[in-house]
């Protein structure tokens, strides 16, 4: 029978996994504390970073319905657990690795689908979700404009057409 510390463990880790759009796996041997701590702030307001038992949580990643990640789960391993857009934490990592190269990004998973670590550094690179919506809202905005000339472009040809068909008219009608 498990020991209560150790179930609570894994139900506090299950429930973390359940309630993440995404989390990462990483080695964190040779940081300090205040370097872990330095990584904390850098991963944003949306992520939290946990210094785990393997054991642990790999038991609750398999009850939370992850099993991508078994073999992830060996030597000192710390998960960011991300709620909020993956991208922001992602740059975090990725960004703080490259300063401390003790920092090893072993991979993750993101909305139930398993990623390698350069998928994660992948994900760093793109644009965050806000900005991407706002280029999104400003390409339909530019579509709309051109869809708005070229309908109102067709009523005003049509008038002028008909101004000089009735002017062609008012012509040939003065010259008889």
């Amino acid at each position: 029978m498990a020991r209560p510390d150790k179930a609570a463990a894994v139900a506090e880790l299950t429930d973390q996994f359940r309630n993440s759009n995404a989390a990462v796996l990483t080695e964190y041997r040779g940081l300090t504390v205040a370097q872990l701590k330095t990584l904390r702030r850098s991963l944003g307001e949306n992520a939290q970073y946990a210094v785990v038992k393997n054991t642990l949580t790999k038991i609750a990643a398999n009850e939370a319905g992850i099993t991508t990640l078994d073999d992830q789960f060996n030597g000192p391993t710390a998960v960011a657990f991300i709620t909020g857009d993956p991208v922001e934490s992602a740059k975090g990592l990725r960004d703080f690795a490259k300063d401390n190269p003790n920092l090893v990004i072993k991979g993750g998973v993101l909305d139930g689908k398993a990623l390698s670590a350069d998928e994660i550094k992948k994900l760093a690179d793109l644009e965050s979700r806000e900005v991407l919506l706002s280029k999104l809202a400003g390409a339909m905005k530019g579509k709309q404009s051109q869809a708005a000339s070229v309908f109102q472009a067709l009523p005003s040809k049509l008038v002028r057409t008909l101004d000089a068909l009735r002017a062609k008219q008012d012509e040939q009608g003065g010259a008889e």
